[in-house]
Formats: C-alpha cells, structure tokens, sequence
C-alpha cells in the first residue's frame, strides 16, 4: 500500500494542481504579481479588492491581502462604527485565497509586474516585514489607504520611483468630474440605498477633484491603469492574465426596481405630506401624527450625522452641510407638538427652520458638496410641513 500510494502521490498531486482553473501562468523564476478582483454582490465587494501575488517555482504561490479585519479583536464594534477601523495584511494562501473569488462569479485580472532582481528582492523583502505581526495591522481608510492604495504604495516603495498610471476607463464615460463620490456611485448604480447612505454620512470631503493616483482607491479602476502604467521610463508591467475572464459585473446583483429606488420613495412621501398639508389647509388643523413622525426620523438622522461629525474618526464626514438640514433640533416638533403649552415655541421653531431650509436651497450652488437626488422631495417636505404649521397657527 506504502508503495503504491508513493507511487501515486505525484499524479495526485498533479491533477490537483490542474483542477485549479485559477492557477497562474508558470514561469521559469520568481514572478510577482498584482491581482485585481472586480466588484462582488456584497457591499463591501462593490469597488473591488487587489492583492499581491508571488509565484515561486516549486511552492504553493501566496497571495499578501490588505483587507482582513479580527473579529475578535477587543470592542471590535464599537471601534469599527467610530471609524477606529484597524485592517491587517496577510500572507495566504494563493489557491484559497483565490478559490472564493472564482467561485463567486467575479473578474480576476493578474497584471505581472516587470521587476528586476533587485526590485523584486526588495518588495518580497517589504512585503515580508509588513506580515510580521508588530507591522500588519494599519488604519484602514476607505478612499487614501485601502487594500488598492496600499500594495501599490508597496510595489512603488521597492521600486524606489513613482508610478505614472495610465488613464482609468472611468475618465472615459460621461460623469461630470472624476471625485470620489462619482467614481462610488458608478460602482453602486445597482445598489441606490447604499450609495442614499453613503451621500448622507460624508460630507464635501469626497467631492474635489481627483488625480489619477486618487482615483485608483478602487481596484476596479485602477485594474484598467496598471496596463499602461511607467516606472522610471519603463512599463510597470509585462502583461496581463485573466485569471477568470468573466463581464466585470458578473456577480453584481441587478439593479433596484425604481419603484423600491430611494427616489421612488422619497417622492411617494413628498406626496403624502403635499396631501396631507392640502387637507390640513382646509380643514384648519395641522397633521400631528405626521409631523411627529416625519420630524422625529429627521432627528434620529441628525443624531446619527452628529456622531459622525463631532465623534467618529471616519474619513470625510465633516464638514457636511446636510447637518443645516438633519441635526438633533429636528426632534423639537416631535415632542412639542403634543404639548399645548409650548405651541408657540413650536411656531418660532418652524419659522427659523422654514428661513434655514430657504438659505440653504439658495446658496446650494455654492456648496461644494454633491446631494443625493432623492434628498429634493425630503428636503420639498421639509418646508412645506414648517410653511403649513406656520400659516395655520400666524
């Protein structure tokens, strides 16, 4: 038995390593290169991720990923929703690393990088420190320092020069300006309510002007700059390999029905409160319950923006000029509705809204921060409510 199964393990073997159809190309010395995995169906997967991949002839390959997080971590939760949010870099595995991405359905790309022998040796090097468990951990930021920014940041270090990129396929389709938010809602179209939160939690920070460098935060983008991509005159790459030649959006689930759309829904309150205010008109008493309700969601939001803003560490979410719109006083009407006494306070109160809604609208232009479109009906609520609480009570 001994001997047959020694005489069958390196066919075993060999016919494992053929049932990988994400194996890498075979090359006659060490090879390095920078994977690039195309947008998921989570939400966390919609830009993509990157790695870097080092093939040695005779071993298993291994993959540094940049995005892992421990669960296990002490107040783990707390720290990650206060923007605290501690990633590390790893050494896996390339065959399982990349097992659950094509299984998955998504677009592999494996662009080999052109490396000297001192070039390379510095980069394994670099990339071995960084493992070390005194090094992995860093402070992940979603758009300066992510699983993209950083194996880059990596491969430049060991090449001791900057990397021109090439221009991004996103430089080609019609979007007005090439910011951080327009290159998020390019990869979240499909998924509206995400990218609804996204455009209320951060603020004008993610709305200037990107260079080519900044924009290759997504690995979906910066996939499509490394082909042509230079190093100190020379290509940063000696080719490219599809790992899974799938569409780009393959595992992207399909869009929201535009009536579940979050400006589907927006406008469907607009109308509720337009015909709840044409019916208190008439019948000369203001809708409580709506009021209390429509204010008191507004106010929650406005807690929630304020935690952003004056508490969390998140990249970007100060200033935000949506806090002149939903900060905490929205939940003034709510309690104070009900309460006869303070029917005047209540009055004052939704004329200084109804004056703060009106300036803001007005200078919006001027704001150097993109809205969401669904934001218009709420905001449109928004006055009409304090408009008819104020003409019914003058």
């Amino acid at each position: 038995m001994k001997r047959i199964l020694t005489l069958l393990l390196p066919l075993l073997c060999a016919l494992a390593a053929s049932a990988y159809p994400w194996s890498l190309p075979e090359r006659a010395d060490t090879a390095v290169w920078f994977v690039n995995i195309y947008p998921g169906s989570e939400i966390f997967e919609l830009e993509g991720h990157s790695a870097i991949v080092v093939s040695v002839p005779g071993r298993p390959a291994v993959a540094y990923n940049y995005g892992v997080f421990d669960f296990d971590s002490p107040n783990f939760v707390g720290r990650f929703v206060k923007g605290e949010t501690d990633y590390m870099t790893v050494e896996w595995p390339y065959d399982p690393f990349m097992a659950e991405y094509y299984m998955s359905g998504r677009r592999v790309v494996a662009h080999e990088l052109a490396l000297d022998s001192v070039a390379r040796r510095r980069l394994l090097g670099l990339l071995s420190r960084q493992v070390l468990p005194k090094n992995r951990t860093y402070r992940y930021n979603y758009v300066k320092d992510n699983c993209a920014t950083r194996p880059l940041a990596a491969v430049e270090e060991a090449l001791g020069d900057s990397i021109i990129l090439a221009p991004a396929p996103y430089e080609a389709n019609s979007f007005p300006r090439m910011t951080f938010r327009n290159i998020m809602r390019h990869y979240h179209r499909n998924y509206p309510w995400y990218q609804f939160g996204i455009d209320l939690a951060l603020g004008s920070g993610i709305d200037y002007t990107l260079s080519r460098r900044e924009a290759a935060f997504a690995p979906a983008e910066l996939d499509g700059m490394l082909g042509g991509a230079m190093c100190g005159g020379k290509p940063l790459t000696a080719g490219a390999y599809a790992v899974n030649d799938v569409a780009p959006d393959a595992a992207v689930k399909s869009a929201t029905p535009w009536y579940a759309s979050p400006l589907a829904v927006c406008w469907a309150v607009f109308a509720l409160a337009l015909c709840l205010t044409v019916r208190d008109v008439r019948r000369r008493r203001v809708t409580r319950w709506f009021d209390a309700l429509f204010f008191g969601i507004m106010g929650l939001v406005g807690c929630l923006l304020t935690f952003l803003i004056f508490v969390s560490v998140h990249e970007a979410t100060s200033p935000n000029y949506l806090y002149i719109w939903l900060n905490p006083l929205c939940l003034l009407p709510t309690i104070l509705i009900w309460l006869k006494k303070c029917k005047s306070a209540l009055f004052y109160y939704q004329i200084v809204n109804f004056v703060a809604l009106f300036l803001l609208a007005a200078a919006w232009s001027f704001v150097p921060q993109s809205v969401n479109a669904a934001f218009l009906p709420l905001f449109l609520a928004d006055m009409l409510r304090s408009a008819n609480y104020i003409y019914l009570n003058k």
